[in-house]
């Protein structure tokens, strides 16, 4: 695994003042919330941001705990949005402010993505681990994997299963709303689905092999993986979440987006989870 580790490490500058920034205050809002809702949350700006790799896509930003815990966890956020170009990390700022004031650091990854940003697999993954790992050389050592759970959300889920089953220093691992098994997602009709193509450079008849790779129903997970879903989801419906042999957590009434926002009933689940595990 260290050699997965990209020797360019550098810090910019501070993003934020984080004592100068006012909580935010997230509304309440009913299951099964539309993108819209989320995207027009307010959040605070990351704390600082770290370049784990030499290309423009390989960041991370951290958002320091606005609250004392007895101990202050590390989050690892992988953002989801079909593994494209298109959508990227800032449609989790809202969420990774809740994170931050909900009392956990969070370390949120930028990575490349398939389009314009040069990813798919497996460049995807490798900076998924690669991220990763830099959370743990950051600042001397400041923070440890053996504290840090991975939480990934959609397609973030799917990748943050595969790096937890590869990483076991992790604390844990959990996946929100995630591809769990991505030969069932790719032959699906919903934007999202047909996508996977782009991602995998084929259809699972035409890269068997990747595909196996790539796919957290047949490969090792992390024994700390939690997977929370609700039984609303049209992006990624839940396939056989039985043969991943990990708890599942199915809410209700809930949708795809509720995940990643911190007003929602799901973001209280998910922070009940990364208390307990």
């Amino acid at each position: 695994m260290k050699s997965l580790v990209v020797l360019f490490f550098s810090v910019w500058p501070l993003l934020a003042n984080s004592a100068s920034q006012q909580p935010v205050q997230f509304p309440d809002v009913e299951n099964n919330v539309a993108y819209a809702k989320v995207a027009s949350l307010g959040f605070n700006l990351a704390d600082e941001k770290i370049a784990y790799g030499s290309d423009e896509s390989q960041y991370a930003l951290l958002w320091r705990a606005k609250q004392a815990l007895v101990q202050t966890p590390l989050v690892i956020l992988l953002h989801g949005g079909c593994w494209l170009s298109e959508y990227d990390i800032k449609h989790t700022y809202a969420l990774s402010t809740g994170l931050a004031q909900a009392g956990f650091n969070v370390w949120s990854l930028e990575y490349r993505r398939s389009g314009t940003s040069g990813g798919g697999w497996p460049a995807t993954f490798n900076d998924i681990k690669a991220g990763i790992l830099a959370a743990s050389t950051y600042n001397k050592g400041e923070f440890k994997l053996a504290d840090s759970v991975a939480v990934g959300h959609s397609a973030g889920g799917h990748l943050a299963l595969l790096a937890g089953g590869e990483i076991s220093q992790l604390k844990g691992v959990i996946g929100l709303a995630p591809i769990t098994d991505i030969k069932a997602y790719a032959r699906g009709n919903n934007s999202c689905q047909k996508v996977t193509k782009d991602f995998m450079q084929g259809m699972p008849t035409d890269k068997p092999k990747a595909y196996t790779q790539a796919n957290p129903s047949e490969q090792p997970l992390h024994p700390q993986s939690i997977i929370l879903q609700g039984d609303k989801d049209a992006i990624v419906p839940a396939f056989n979440l039985a043969q991943l042999k990990r708890p599942v957590v199915m809410l209700e009434g809930v949708g795809h987006f509720d995940w990643i926002h911190p007003g929602s009933e799901a973001f209280s689940t998910l922070i009940k989870n990364l208390n307990e595990i």
